[in-house]
């Protein structure tokens, strides 16, 4: 594994979430954000309000902009984000989950916490040089960010959707031909 765990799902997580604001949104309820929350294993606390989800919400070009960003200009929006943040990275374990780090308090308002999570994250991806996992999917159609974790770094589409859409595409090209 190129990533630790905890680096790995809270990577997962912010593809999720800038993703979310593609057609069709997908981050649109409370009731969403929860499922997202659940899917993604957030802990700490959650208030189930209509403004957390507004807060979430206004996340996603922030987070888009960092996972997109060459390695120099990531470590400058992850530092500008810690800071901002008052981040104090810790070790904790919890659950099933052995140690691993949170560098904001699990009680800190949910936003604040999916920022920190994700630029704590970032900070692994740009140590070891690997920002040309994260990406733009292939389909001339999406918008989608793509996080490559395979050992060839083969992924080129954000979901099978995209990947399936142009494999039909170049099969039918090369049919008509």
């Amino acid at each position: 594994m190129v990533f630790a765990h905890d680096t790995v799902v809270a990577l997962q997580a912010a593809v999720a979430l800038a993703n979310s604001a593609l057609e069709p949104d997908t981050l649109t309820t409370v009731d969403e954000l929860t499922g997202f929350l659940d899917t993604w294993e957030y802990t700490g606390r959650r208030d189930g309000t209509a403004a957390e989800l507004a807060e979430v919400r206004a996340l996603r070009p922030a987070v888009r902009e960092l996972l997109l960003a060459e390695r120099d200009p990531a470590a400058q929006l992850v530092n500008t984000m810690l800071a901002d943040e008052r981040a104090v990275p810790q070790l904790v374990r919890h659950g099933r989950h052995d140690w691993h780090i949170h560098a904001i308090a699990p009680d800190a308002a949910l936003a604040r916490r999916i920022v920190v999570e994700t630029a704590m994250a970032m900070v692994d991806v740009i140590r070891t040089g690997e920002t040309s996992r994260l990406g733009v999917c292939a389909d001339d159609t999406c918008a989608g960010v793509v996080l490559d974790l395979s050992r060839n770094r083969s992924r080129r589409y954000c979901s099978a959707a995209c990947g399936n859409r142009n494999a039909v595409a170049a099969y039918r090209a090369r049919q008509r031909s």
